[in-house]
This record gives C-alpha cells, sequence and structure tokens, in this order.
C-alpha cells in the first residue's frame, strides 16, 4: 500500500529530535489588518518585508456552516480561514493587492450550496472561491464550481472517484480509492497490538462520504470498503449497521453495538454523531473495547471524558512533540494563534489539528495556484496548479495528478485519545505516542 511520507526534511528532524530525546446568509466580509501576533508569513505569501497591499481588493467567496449540524467542525475552518487572510495581507497580500473573505452561511443544508455559491459568483462578483466543510456540501460546491468555470481549492473531501471536476484541488488526501486506503490502514495499525481485534461491529452513516469507505462504490462490481477489507483479512463482521443521515435517535443502533459485543467498533460517522452513540451506549453502561470514528468534530469526543479515552481517528496533523518542535518557529506559531483566536471565542475545543490544517493547505493551494499564474484568470489558474502544484506548510510540496481527480498519495495517520488529548499513534514514522489497546 503506497502512503505519501513525511516530508523528508521533517522526517529527517523528527528523527533528530528522537534520538536526542531517547444563523444568516449574509455576506461577511473578513478584511485582514496588521500583522497576525506568534506568526510568520505562510511559504506561499509574500516576503514578510514586502511592501503593504495596494489597490482594489481580491475577494475570495465561500461557504460555511456556521450554524446547524455542521457547526462545532466548521468554527475551525472559519478560524483558520480568517487567521490566514489576516497573515496573507500582513505578508504583502495576493498579487500585491489586499485580500478580503467573503464568507456567507450554509446552515449545514446542502440544498444552499449551489445557490450560494452562484450568488458569490454572479451577484457577489467574487474573484476567487475555496470550497465548504463536508463533502456534500464541497461537492455541491462543485458543480457551482464547474458551472462558471471557477478554480476551487477544498478542505475535506476525500471521495475522489466522485471528484471529477478537473479544477477542484483536494487539501486532504486518502489517494484515489480512499475506501482502501482507510481501512487498510485502520486494520494495519490494529494488528500491531499484541491482541488485535478479532470480531468487530462496522456502524455507517449512509452518506456519499461515508458509506462507500464500509461497502465500496455502489457503481463499481466488487469494490472493495471496510466489510470486505476485514473479511479478507480474517476479521469476523459480527454487525452491520447503517443509518440514515441526519439521524438523532441512537438508542436502538447503541443496543445492536452492545448486543454484538465486539472486539472493535467502527463508525464511519460524521460531525458528533459518534459522540451521540458513546452517550447512548452509556446509558446501557456499555463500553466497546477498542472504537474508531471516521470522521468527528474532535471537540466533543475529547468532552466526554473516559468514556472517550482509547478512541481512535483519522488525523493529517496534530501539534504534538516532536512533531511541532521538528516543524519549527512558523508551525508553532501558526499553531499557537489559531489556539488563542479560538480560546478567545470559547469554543470548546482550541487545537489546530486535522480540519485547521485542511483549511490552512486549501488556501495555500489556492494562493499557489494565484501567484503562479500571475493572474486572476481560472483557467491559468487552473493550469499552473496541474503544472506546478503548490508547496504547503502540512504536507510539504503536493502534485495534482489529473489522472486521480488531483488526489496525491495520502500521508493521513490515526490518531487516539490519550491522557485526555489527541496524539498521533499510526504510523510509526509519525506517531507521538504508542497506539493503546483495550
Amino acid at each position: 500500500m503506497q502512503r505519501h511520507s513525511i516530508p523528508g526534511a521533517l522526517l529527517a528532524m523528527l528523527l533528530a529530535v528522537a534520538m536526542s530525546a531517547c444563523g444568516t446568509t449574509e455576506a461577511s466580509p473578513s478584511t485582514a489588518g496588521g500583522e497576525v501576533p506568534g506568526s510568520e508569513a505562510p511559504e506561499s505569501g509574500a516576503p514578510e518585508s514586502a511592501a503593504p497591499p495596494s489597490g482594489e481588493p481580491i475577494v475570495i467567496g465561500s461557504t460555511l456552516s456556521l450554524t446547524g449540524a455542521f457547526a462545532p467542525t466548521a468554527a475551525l475552518h472559519r478560524i483558520a480561514g480568517e487567521q490566514f487572510v489576516e497573515q496573507l495581507n500582513a505578508s504583502g497580500g495576493l498579487l500585491g493587492r489586499p485580500v478580503e473573505w467573503t464568507l456567507l452561511d450554509d446552515e449545514s443544508v446542502g440544498d444552499n450550496i449551489g445557490p450560494l455559491y452562484d450568488r458569490l459568483i454572479t451577484q457577489e462578483g467574487v474573484d476567487l472561491i475555496i470550497g465548504p466543510y463536508a463533502t456534500p456540501n464541497i461537492v455541491a460546491a462543485m458543480g457551482a464550481a464547474e458551472r462558471h468555470g471557477f478554480v476551487m481549492p477544498q478542505h475535506t473531501a476525500v471521495h475522489a472517484p466522485l471528484m471529477t471536476y478537473e479544477c477542484q484541488f483536494p487539501a486532504w488526501s486518502l489517494g484515489p480509492e480512499p475506501n482502501v486506503f482507510m481501512p487498510n490502514e485502520l486494520f494495519d495499525a490494529l494488528g500491531s497490538l499484541d491482541t488485535p481485534p478479532e470480531t468487530i461491529v462496522v456502524v455507517t452513516n449512509q452518506g456519499g462520504s461515508t458509506d462507500f469507505i464500509t461497502r465500496g462504490l455502489p457503481d463499481v462490481d466488487d469494490d472493495p470498503g471496510v466489510l470486505t477489507i476485514a473479511e479478507e483479512r480474517g476479521i469476523e463482521v459480527l454487525a452491520d449497521i447503517p443509518y440514515p443521515p441526519g439521524n438523532t435517535e441512537w438508542a436502538s443502533i447503541a443496543q445492536q453495538v452492545a448486543d454484538a459485543d465486539a472486539d472493535a467498533v467502527i463508525v464511519n460517522s460524521l460531525g458528533i454523531e459518534s459522540a451521540s452513540l458513546i452517550e447512548a451506549m452509556e446509558q446501557l453502561s456499555y463500553r466497546p473495547p477498542m472504537m474508531f470514528s471516521l470522521f468527528p468534530a474532535p471537540g466533543p469526543l475529547l468532552g466526554l471524558g473516559e468514556a472517550a479515552t482509547g478512541h481512535l481517528s483519522v488525523s493529517v496533523f496534530e501539534p504534538n512533540e516532536p512533531i511541532l518542535e521538528a516543524m519549527g518557529d512558523e508551525v508553532r506559531g501558526i499553531v499557537e494563534e489559531f489556539e488563542s483566536r479560538a480560546e478567545a471565542e470559547d469554543l470548546p475545543y482550541t487545537t489546530f489539528e486535522t480540519q485547521a490544517a485542511s483549511s490552512w493547505t486549501a488556501w495555500e493551494i489556492l494562493v499557489a495556484g494565484v501567484e503562479a499564474a500571475g493572474s486572476l484568470d481560472q483557467a491559468a489558474i487552473c493550469d499552473a496548479l496541474h503544472e506546478s502544484g503548490a508547496e504547503t506548510t502540512f504536507h510539504g510540496q503536493l502534485a495534482f495528478p489529473a489522472e486521480d481527480n488531483n488526489f496525491w498519495p495520502s500521508d493521513q495517520g490515526i490518531k487516539q485519545i490519550q491522557d485526555g488529548d489527541w496524539v498521533m499513534v499510526w504510523p510509526e514514522d509519525i506517531a507521538a505516542a504508542e497506539l493503546q489497546g483495550p
């Protein structure tokens, strides 16, 4: 199984460190002003000594779920975007011009997305766009981007076979076959334990961004997913429990999970769904030996305390040592500034991790494309990203292979809740702690 390794320079530093240690849809422009404390200009921006931006602002438009079910996670993307735009302006802007971000609330409703992006492009007159949060929303936005011929970097849609528009560019990748990569990475991690799980229960949101991880693509014969890959590895599936998107009734699902009493529970879920399932299992006085969630809101799980200890999920970045130390002052400044902003807003979860890192990367991709093109021409930006890729803070140099719908080999890892915090535990070359079993 191919994986995109941690950037070489960072890996070398990690090894050195380890050795030495033995509610509304009205437009909301966000215009940066002044230098961001504790952080430096991103590599994709102008030098810190650049002249202040001047002239007509470049307006970047998007939606986020400022209200509704996706709001707890979308808040992390909003703060990261605001921080990036301020930092970009403090370091010279884009093409020497200041940048503004026009942000609309999609209210976590997929049907709102297309019309809102149409509005941004045709009525608000934005120069550039960036995607929303959550795969269903991103797919809807991608349709609008394609209709109008706009480039669209996007944070979190990893369903590569579905992302067919040539000018969408992913900031988070599970490779061209996420339904193969994700189960294998998880089972590799679990297989490293002294007593690997022999039985599992699989609980699945039937939405398009999660169900195919469990069952494979519905229109492709014998396409693998968690169920078939588990069988190939000799792991018995004791229960396969689907639920509809937007589900709010967890008692019956919790009872099915408890009745099966498997060695591990795999929940291919979104947002707060896994936290809701755990709360329902707690009502039954049942805790599975191990539990994994695919795309959860990270804060609510931590908020469950002991009930979620040992929980596993996916991650592209966690600000753990020695990773943070190895990546240097620039990254530490980004992380600390984000946490300060999140704390000032009284968010329950203030850590700069996968969601924020993916947002940061999407903004870097957009800036890289514009700077390489030297203009705001959409076709030129798209061509420049295909030709030159993008240098990013958290993934190094990215290339966007058109034959794989622009998805690059994944460098995603597995994180676990240990001692009240998320830490990276797999694979070993980027782990900050050992994976803990039941």
